[in-house]
């Protein structure tokens, strides 16, 4: 009787350590699938940023490429002329030129009587005027663009004091 009660204490014990040795396999594997659930988590949203930061960048060199036909155009629709047809329509095309542009999220950078800001303007002159604060912008040559937070083009501007 003894012996059988060391037998089934024997397959009791290993049993137990059959058990010990599977719920620690189970664990070690629970805790690899969570972090591989992290990994894949982090992956997704540093490819999000990465795609957001491209689109971002690849919208900003286009826009910039096309920022001369916007200031060629500005510069027509300012031009004098006596055919209202044709002023109307360059101001059409001029207003929808903008409004796709701003659709991309491009927006122009305010200067004039703003204070001088190297991260958004250009200094190409300085000037003294009483009538204007210290480093506020007097005029503006050329208009400067940014998407966001990122400057695609800086405003040419002349600084006053």
């Amino acid at each position: 009787m003894e012996e059988n009660k060391n037998e089934e204490e024997k397959i009791v014990e290993e049993q137990t350590i059959d058990n010990t040795k599977i719920q620690e396999e189970l664990d070690k594997q629970a805790d690899r699938l969570k972090r591989l659930m992290a990994e894949f988590d982090n992956f997704k949203k540093r490819s999000a940023k990465e795609r957001e930061v491209l689109y971002s960048s690849i919208v900003g060199d286009v826009a910039c490429k096309l920022l001369p036909v916007l200031d060629n155009l500005e510069k027509a629709a300012s031009a004098e002329t006596e055919d209202t047809g044709y002023k109307q329509g360059i101001d059409l095309v001029l207003k929808q030129y903008i409004d796709v542009l701003s659709s991309f999220g491009v927006v122009q950078i305010e200067s004039i009587g703003k204070t001088f800001d190297p991260e958004l303007h250009e200094a190409v002159s300085m000037v003294t005027d009483e009538a204007l604060g210290e480093k506020e912008i007097k005029e503006e040559f050329r208009k400067g663009y940014k998407i966001g937070d990122k400057v695609i083009r800086h405003a040419m501007v002349i600084v006053a004091n």
